[in-house]
């Protein structure tokens, strides 16, 4: 049995993907959209909701929705710490850092170490500061 040959033409990219004009007007459904999470956010804190719940609910939405990117890109509009603030937001080494924080720290509370971990967050939260900053001056510097 043989295969049937793909056109020559056939890319996994191509012009009209790749230089596809912007969606303009997108704003008349993203902001609608984050004030309704923003909102939803308030009245769970208002009246006491599930925080979990909620909390799942609005990240799965905005996420599937490209909320969090239309925030992202509303932010890299504000002149110098825009930019700035949206590449230390998107840097995975200090989520990546926060996320084996939280792990540990969990594991460290059950086994009774509670001291140890107040002091570990410590530690964890001034190197992530520190990164940050290092960060900044760098791209300032350049």
């Amino acid at each position: 049995m043989t295969l049937p040959t793909p056109p020559d033409n056939a890319h996994i990219f191509n012009e009209e993907t790749i230089t596809s004009p912007s969606k303009r007007g997108a704003w008349k459904w993203m902001l609608p959209l984050s004030i309704i999470l923003t909102l939803a956010v308030f009245a769970a804190w208002h009246f006491g909701w599930h925080a979990k719940a909620v909390t799942t609910g609005v990240v799965l939405l905005a996420a599937a929705s490209h909320v969090f990117t239309w925030i992202l890109g509303i932010i890299t509009l504000v002149p110098i710490i825009g930019p700035l603030l949206v590449k230390v937001l998107s840097l995975s080494i200090i989520w990546l850092l926060n996320a084996v924080g939280y792990l540990v720290s969990y594991v460290a509370i059950k086994r009774g170490y509670t001291k140890d971990v107040i002091t570990y967050r410590a530690v964890t939260i001034s190197l992530i500061t520190g990164i940050v900053i290092g960060f900044i001056l760098a791209s300032l510097i350049n």
